[in-house]
């Protein structure tokens, strides 16, 4: 039978919920009949539900990484829920009758790899020139629209630097009343400039300004500085990167974080064309969280994630737009290992965004413990230098993900701190835009957790104390094999 896990399922559920209603289907009885092909590649279930004759669900694995799954019920979930509760009977190694793979099914797969030869190979010269020219009128075009596009972001980053020398000449607190107006109106024409990564940055300063004359507070204002530093860095480095892609007639996506700032969405065949992939990744998850980006007007999940091979940390990124939260899937905590055919990685530095289509799950073996307890840094001092300089960057992430192997978590005074089992000690406190964990160290049970361990690690400048800090995230005992997390 096939190796299905839990974990599988839920990452193939398009909610909980459906999940959680598949997981009943199947404990209370609900498929009538069981059948398998042969080869295991096709599975089939009789479920009863709400009407007279039972439901045919199925699911194809013809392609191991890329599932098919089909019912007769009306249900407009993907995959519905008799479709994971077959996932449920499956995992539960329930006796399945071996079946013929019926027609219909034979035939769906054959229309399918005749479409897919159709794209690997012309069935006669005249048709492959035929493609030819249609597929470089098509890139021809499409170049042209791409650089028209270009064209009219160098206008839209004039504007934003005329805006900018404005507002520091008048003085920030001017940016208020109807001329706090007048910037919310400006912020909506960067997005008919295509200028998304300026748009952001500019609804996040007239956000911190707006709770700056509400309350004083001079922390808005700094952060208000930060923003404005940001805009000046990334509409010098956009001005240069669009200026030499019209200049060189590119304008096709390349390996730049800034392809995507300036309103660019990859696709993870285009991420694979600039060679930006990885084969038989193998990653576990140490932190989950979902975060409310008021500039954006959108949930992020965020997932942190350790590469099993390689002890390079990544980020998972899921975007849920406030106007469309019941149409996009929200992401949750992964547990276990995630065995990933082919991964796509984003261009940039520190933890990039990695994506994927299909991934199988297990449980973490006691070899993978080992590793991912030996990709710590013992020492701090060793890694404060590339953090410095990352967090500096106006265009990288306020936060950077490490492991640090400590021998002790305790306290100097009111302050928590790690000592590294290099001997030298970091601040543990909280990163504002995460929910707080640093006051979950105390009611650890035992103390067992708090000596000799690996920690993950958020740093992070901390702007009350003026200097870095680290945010604890997930505990890694050299005693046992489990990870214990402190945001999930």
């Amino acid at each position: 039978m096939k190796n299905i896990t839990e974990q599988l399922i839920l990452s193939l559920a398009p909610n909980p919920a459906a999940a959680a209603n598949g997981k009943k289907i199947s404990k209370t009885g609900g498929f009538i009949k069981l059948y398998r092909s042969a080869d295991e590649t096709f599975f089939m279930g009789e479920c009863q539900g709400s009407g007279k004759n039972p439901y045919i669900t199925s699911a194809d694995y013809i392609d191991e990484n890329h599932p098919v799954f089909r019912c007769s019920c009306p249900s407009r979930q993907f995959p519905c829920k008799h479709s994971l509760g077959l996932m449920y009977e499956m995992m539960s190694d329930n006796e399945f009758e071996i079946c013929e793979i019926p027609e219909d099914i034979v035939s769906k797969r054959a229309k399918l790899a005749a479409k897919a030869n159709a794209h690997s190979e012309e069935s006669t010269p005249e048709d492959a020139a035929k493609t030819a020219k249609k597929n470089a009128a098509a890139k021809k075009a499409s170049n042209s629209a791409k650089k028209k596009k270009l064209e009219k972001q160098l206008e839209g980053l004039e504007l934003c630097e005329k805006a900018i020398k404005e507002l520091i000449s008048a003085g920030l607190g001017t940016m208020g009343g109807t001329s706090l107006s007048n910037y919310q109106e400006l912020s909506k024409q960067f997005g008919d400039y295509y200028l998304i990564g300026i748009q952001r940055l500019f609804n996040r300063l007239i956000i911190e300004i707006t709770e700056y004359r509400k309350d004083n507070l001079e922390i808005h204002y700094d952060n208000a500085i930060d923003v404005l530093e940001k805009l000046n860095s990334l509409i010098k480095k956009s001005r240069k990167y669009i200026t030499e892609k019209i200049e060189n007639d590119d304008p096709a996506a390349d390996d730049t974080p800034l392809y995507e700032e300036l309103g660019g969405n990859w696709k993870l065949t285009e991420l694979e064309e600039v060679g930006k992939c990885e084969k038989d990744a193998r990653l576990t998850q140490l932190s989950f969280s979902v975060t409310l980006d008021d500039a954006r007007k959108e949930y992020i999940d965020t997932g942190v994630w350790l590469d099993l091979n390689n002890g390079k940390i990544f980020q998972t990124k899921n975007f849920r737009p406030l106007k469309s939260l019941k149409h996009v899937k929200a992401d949750d905590s992964v547990f276990g290992a995630a065995e990933i055919p082919s991964m796509a990685i984003y261009p940039g530095d520190g933890n990039v965004r990695v994506r994927w289509q299909f991934a199988n799950f297990s449980e973490l073996t006691e070899d993978d413990f080992k590793k991912l307890r030996s990709f710590a840094a013992n020492s701090v001092k060793d890694e404060i230098k590339g953090i410095r300089n990352f967090l500096q960057n106006a265009m990288s992430s306020p936060v950077i993900y490490k492991l640090i192997a400590f021998s002790k978590i305790g306290k100097i005074g009111e302050k928590t701190v790690l000592k590294t089992k290099g001997g030298d000690t970091v601040a543990l406190s909280d990163f504002a835009e995460f929910e707080p964990t640093t006051k979950l160290i105390e009611a650890l049970p035992g103390r067992k957790l708090l000596q000799d361990g690996v920690m993950l690690c958020g740093f992070h400048y901390d702007l009350a104390e003026r200097k870095i800090a680290a945010q604890p995230l997930c505990i890694i005992p050299d005693n046992e094999n489990s990870v214990v997390r402190l945001l999930y």
